[in-house]
């Protein structure tokens, strides 16, 4: 009898790594399990070209229902598992049925985390992590009205530049001093800051929510400075956590995410984990890392898919991550708040320049914007661990890709 996989998670990384058995020749039983109805979809898309009403349900598919016909995966829709037996390679879903594999593959990425304020059960008060939350938002923005969004992250961020776009009176709740500055620092934070007040955004930092107000539907929000904001819709994103509950309890080692060596495999043989919801061994870090980035969960999954095959290689990619807010685009790799000192090039005024993290001569992490060519030759820099004098990175004048063929060349 041939062998069953079974997939849980119907988003980028569980499609991904069915994809993958397929194509390197897994011939057996493969069933792809999805909690939501919808046909597995990408998620970037739904704070940005979704909201604008630029892109439909069906444009943003990962593919259409024939290719997992045509590749024999058997789609198991609109059910979550809420129990696992390792040990037995059985799961349970919510709608009691259960399936039984040779090898499990975990995909279930992350769920928002949630306020627990006062009236935060009111409606009207959203998280964006569904398509079904994608278009509910959008629905109520047609209708018109004031929107509050709480958590200036990068979701918080694309979401208010959309809205804005769509003529929303919008208002932005930051708890730290500037929008994305767990990610790219204050220094570049503060220009964002700007960037979205210029457009019309509502920007309180330093503030978060004490309550939100309203009989059966939120009609205010309290801060924590006791300001009242008027708000008909309210957006949250206050980042996310990894989806585990199903797993917590099974034996399975779970810290921050489901635990897995450089092959992707958790502490039971036979069953691995791959996406957000992994915390994997870097073997260039000597520690265990968890990313909620798009590249990350699809190069993933297709490297923990290969290891369930029996090919066998320690997974390492270097973290990248995109944002696209008023028709901007932000880039980051590597780790940029890392460094010991930032040299610029371009024009910051412009919103066309790029910032590289050093440490000492080496450049550890970048950030772009409006730069992508950029960012992909600092991302060699870093790979290949360049020496690079400080004056030749800002200067826009050389060709930040001829510096590191040569290293390799010379190397």
């Amino acid at each position: 009898m041939k062998p069953t996989i079974v997939i849980v998670g119907a988003g980028l990384a569980g499609v991904s790594a069915a994809a993958t058995l397929r194509d390197d020749g897994f011939d057996g039983r493969l069933q792809l399990v999805g909690g939501e109805a919808h046909l597995p979809y990408d998620r970037p898309p739904l704070s940005k070209a979704v909201l604008l009403g630029e892109q439909t349900p069906d444009d943003i598919l990962l593919h259409p229902e024939k290719f997992y016909t045509d590749n024999e995966i058997e789609l198991v829709l609109g059910s979550p598992v809420v129990r696992i037996d390792p040990a037995q390679r059985r799961l349970t879903l919510a709608s009691g049925s259960e399936l039984v594999a040779d090898q499990l593959l975990l995909a279930t990425g992350g769920a928002p985390r949630r306020l627990s304020v006062p009236g935060a059960h009111l409606e009207g008060i959203h998280y964006l992590r569904s398509l079904d939350d994608a278009l509910a938002i959008k629905d109520q923005l047609e209708i018109g009205g004031s929107l509050v969004i709480v958590g200036a992250g990068f979701i918080g961020a694309e979401v208010a530049a959309a809205c804005r776009e769509r003529g929303a009176a919008v208002t932005l709740i930051e708890m730290a001093a500037t929008p994305l500055g767990h990610a790219v620092g204050e220094q570049i934070g503060e220009i964002y800051a700007q960037l979205h007040r210029d457009r019309g955004v509502d920007l309180r930092t330093g503030v978060g929510v004490a309550s939100f107000n309203g009989p059966d539907r939120v009609w205010e929000v309290i801060t924590t400075d006791g300001e009242v904001i008027p708000a008909d819709l309210v957006v949250v994103g206050v980042g996310m956590q990894p989806v585990t509950r199903f797993v917590e309890d099974s034996g399975i080692a779970v810290d921050d995410g489901v635990l897995v060596d450089e092959f992707g495999e958790t502490s039971v043989a036979g069953v691995f984990a791959a996406g957000d919801v992994a915390r994997r061994y870097d073997v260039r870090t000597g520690h265990h890392v968890r990313y909620e980035h798009w590249q990350h969960a699809q190069r993933h999954a297709v490297a923990v898919a290969r290891s369930m095959l029996g090919n066998r290689q320690a997974f390492y990619d270097m973290p990248w991550f995109w944002s696209d807010q008023f028709g901007i685009n932000l880039q980051t790799a590597g780790d940029p708040l890392a460094g010991t000192a930032t040299v610029f090039r371009g024009d910051v005024g412009d919103l066309s320049f790029t910032a590289f993290s050093l440490v000492d001569d080496r450049v550890v992490g970048v950030i772009g914007v409006n730069r992508p060519r950029e960012v992909r030759a600092a991302m060699r820099l870093i790979e290949y661990r360049v020496p690079v004098d400080a004056t030749v990175l800002a200067d826009d004048d050389v060709d930040l890709r001829q510096l590191a063929k040569r290293h390799v060349a010379g190397s």
